[in-house]
């Protein structure tokens, strides 16, 4: 026997399909109450899932995540040396 309530969902197709089909959506219960129409409601979903696909991320961040290990590397070895280097200076 299977309990619960009815829910509305919002299925959309991936943006991106290497890795997921779908993103499903779950529709508040007082969504409908507000004046939302079922248009408005699948547009969201569908910027949600394009802005979770693509990343919210600038050039930047971006560039940071790309970066390989060894270079975090270097660059911790050289900050700890630059902070032994004023230290022993002092």
């Amino acid at each position: 026997m299977v309990k619960g309530i009815s829910r509305r969902v919002v299925v959309v197709d991936s943006p991106d399909q290497r890795f997921f089909e779908q993103a499903i959506f779950i529709v508040r219960n007082d969504a409908a109450g507000e004046g939302v129409t079922a248009r408005e409601l699948v547009e969201e979903a569908r910027r949600v899932a394009r802005n979770y696909a693509v990343g919210d991320h600038g050039r930047l961040s971006r560039t940071w995540r790309e970066l390989s290990p060894a270079v975090y590397t270097v660059m911790g070895a050289a900050g700890i040396g630059l902070i032994w280097l004023t230290v022993a200076l002092i």
